[in-house]
């Protein structure tokens, strides 16, 4: 009864764990695969900032990496819909705007003033974060302009979460 070898005590904290892991429709999701590769690249790109003689540039990775995470959680979870009043999509806009422009400067800089292995690495794992990121907000912008060109007095939906609609099954 209150024994703490019980076989059945690990099952909640396998619900913990997976509670926090995005779905599988989300991760199937157009959204879900580019912030997935947002967070992967910036997570690779901070380490290899971090190993390398560029290690002034480790802060740009870690605070995408971070910002990433946590829109990957809230879209995830739908922590965006309980809260209306927070622009979610120009939210996400401006920060896949900033993070492909910075992570493009950093790239350049880090390939060419750099001669490490890990600069050159970094920098390469920057520029597909770049284009990554200019990805996104590509595809952002097509759904913001779309949702202000039908009006927003006709739904009170965001674009992106009608976007995330897992359009992706429609195609399969």
């Amino acid at each position: 009864m209150g024994d703490i070898e019980a076989p059945d005590t690990n099952h909640p904290r396998q619900n913990v764990l997976l509670s926090v892991l995005p779905s599988k429709e989300f991760a199937c999701s157009r959204k879900g695969m580019l912030l997935i590769a947002e967070v992967a690249l910036s997570f690779v790109s901070f380490v290899c900032f971090a190993a390398s003689t560029a290690a002034a540039f480790v802060t740009v990775p870690l605070l995408e990496f971070l910002a990433a995470l946590f829109l990957m959680f809230a879209y995830s979870t739908k922590f965006n819909e309980r809260f209306k009043g927070f622009l979610w999509p120009l939210t996400d806009f401006m920060r896949c705007v900033s993070a492909s422009i910075i992570f493009f400067i950093i790239s350049i800089i880090s390939v060419s003033k750099y001669v490490d292995g890990s600069s050159k690495a970094a920098g390469i794992f920057g520029f597909i974060a770049t284009i990554v990121f200019a990805l996104d907000f590509y595809l952002i912008f097509n759904e913001l302009a779309a949702f202000l060109k039908q009006g927003a007095g006709e739904s009170s939906e965001e674009p992106t979460r009608r976007q995330d609609e897992f359009s992706d099954s429609d195609s399969d």
